[in-house]
C-alpha cells in the first residue's frame, strides 16, 4: 500500500480499544489519527484518560499518550473528516451503538466494528476473512441502502465463534448436521483483568449474559449466502451451546461434538485443517497467520496457556479429535478471544477490506 490509511478508533480507553492502539502501533497500511471515546474523556490527553487502567503487556505507544481525543457521537463530522475509516468498540446500549455506526456510515465514513448490534442487519457483512471473505460482496447493496459512496459497516463475529467455527467451516463437504458446543471464556471477554475481577478467583460462572444465543446464531449467518441485497443466514448445521466464564485472563476454549451427514475419517479431518488457508493468506494479509489452523497430536493440548498466542494471536488451535458415544467426533479448540476474537480479527477485516478495494 503507497499510503497509509488515516485511522480512527471509537471507544479507545476500554479494553478492545486498548489493543486496538496496541495492535496498530506500527501497522505496516494503517496510521492512527484519532481516538475518541465517551464524553467524560473527551477532552483530555489519551494518557490522563486511561492512566492506571491500561492493561496491555506492552507499554502504551508513546505516539499516543498526547493525542486529545475526541468526542465519539458529538465530533462525528470533524472525525468523519480527519478518517479514511474507524474502528468501532464503544460501550453503550445496542440501539445506540447501531445510530452511532450508521451515523458515520451516512458521514462517508466506513466503520469495522467489533460491536453486536449490526451483526443480524440484512445487508451488514460479518465477516471471517478465511471463511466468509465473498461476504464483503453485500456492500454496495448496503450502500445504496445508504444513500452512500464510501460510507459502510462491516461487523466482526462474537469472539467465541473463533475457537470452534474455523475448525468446522472447512468440513462442510462432509454436511455438518448438528454442533454442541461448550465455551470456556476468559476474563478479557468481560473487559476485565483477573486483578480487577475477585468474583473469577477459583470460581466458575456458568452464565454470561447473551452468549448462548450468540454462539448458537452467528455462525448460521458466517455460512449465509447472498441473495439480491441480503445475507440469508442457513438453516444448518443445528447448533446449541453453553458458555461458561473461566478464571483464565485470555483465551476461549471450546469443546465441540459434531455429527455428520457423510462421517468423515479422522485422518481426512485433520488433513483438512492442517492444508486449510483462507483469502486473508491468498492475499497476504499483514496481520494473516501463516497457518490458519494447527492440530496437536499430544492429549493434553491445546493448553489456553501454551497455546492463546500462537501466530501473534490470530491462529486456532485444534486437539484431542475422536470418535463420541453420541456424536460422530468430538475435539477440542482455542482461540485469543481479544485478538483473533475481538481487535486482531477487525484489524484482519480491515486489511481484506483494503485489499480488495472497499476502503478507497
Amino acid at each position: 500500500m503507497e499510503q497509509k490509511l488515516r485511522v480512527g478508533i471509537l471507544g479507545a480507553t476500554g479494553m478492545v480499544g486498548q489493543r486496538f492502539i496496541s495492535l496498530l502501533e506500527n501497522h505496516p497500511w494503517f496510521h492512527v489519527k484519532v481516538l475518541a471515546a465517551s464524553p467524560r474523556s473527551a477532552g483530555r490527553t489519551y494518557k490522563e484518560a486511561v492512566g492506571a487502567r491500561w492493561c496491555m503487556q506492552k507499554p502504551m505507544p508513546k505516539a499516543m499518550e498526547d493525542m486529545i481525543i475526541k468526542d465519539a457521537t458529538a465530533d462525528i463530522e470533524a472525525i468523519a473528516k480527519e478518517v479514511d475509516f474507524v474502528f468501532c468498540a464503544v460501550d453503550m446500549k445496542k440501539d445506540e451503538i447501531r445510530a452511532l455506526e450508521e451515523a458515520y456510515a451516512k458521514a462517508e465514513c466506513p466503520v469495522i466494528s467489533n460491536n453486536s448490534a449490526h451483526r443480524f442487519t440484512k445487508d451488514v457483512p460479518m465477516i471471517v476473512p478465511e471463511l466468509n471473505a465473498d461476504h464483503a460482496a453485500i456492500i454496495p447493496a448496503q450502500r445504496k441502502r445508504f444513500g452512500t459512496k464510501r460510507g459502510f459497516i462491516a461487523v466482526k463475529s462474537n469472539c467465541s465463534l473463533q475457537s470452534y467455527v474455523p475448525a468446522l467451516f472447512p468440513l462442510s463437504k462432509f454436511g455438518i448436521e448438528r454442533v454442541l458446543v461448550c465455551t470456556y471464556q476468559a476474563i478479557s471477554g468481560a473487559g476485565k483483568t483477573l486483578e480487577n475481577c475477585p468474583e473469577i478467583i477459583d470460581n466458575v460462572i456458568p452464565y454470561i449474559g447473551g452468549e448462548e444465543e450468540k454462539s448458537e446464531r452467528e455462525p448460521l449467518k458466517l455460512w449465509g449466502k447472498i441473495v439480491g441485497d441480503e445475507i440469508v443466514p442457513a438453516t444448518e448445521p443445528a447448533f446449541t451451546a453453553q458458555c461458561l466464564r473461566v478464571p483464565v485472563s485470555d483465551g476461549h476454549m471450546g469443546a465441540v461434538f459434531v455429527d455428520f451427514k457423510n462421517k468423515p475419517s479422522k485422518e481426512e479431518m485433520i488433513d483438512i485443517w492442517t492444508k486449510f488457508s483462507g483469502r486473508a493468506q491468498e492475499l497476504n494479509l499483514p496481520s494473516a497467520p501463516k497457518q490458519f489452523l494447527h492440530y496437536f497430536t499430544e492429549d493434553n493440548l491445546p493448553q489456553t496457556k501454551l497455546q492463546r498466542d500462537l501466530e501473534g494471536g490470530m491462529a486456532v488451535s485444534i486437539g484431542r479429535l475422536r470418535e463420541d458415544t453420541q456424536y460422530d467426533y468430538k475435539f477440542v479448540c482455542l482461540s485469543h478471544n481479544t485478538l483473533r476474537g475481538a481487535a486482531g480479527g477487525a484489524v484482519l477485516m480491515a486489511e481484506l477490506l483494503a485489499a480488495e478495494g472497499y476502503l478507497d
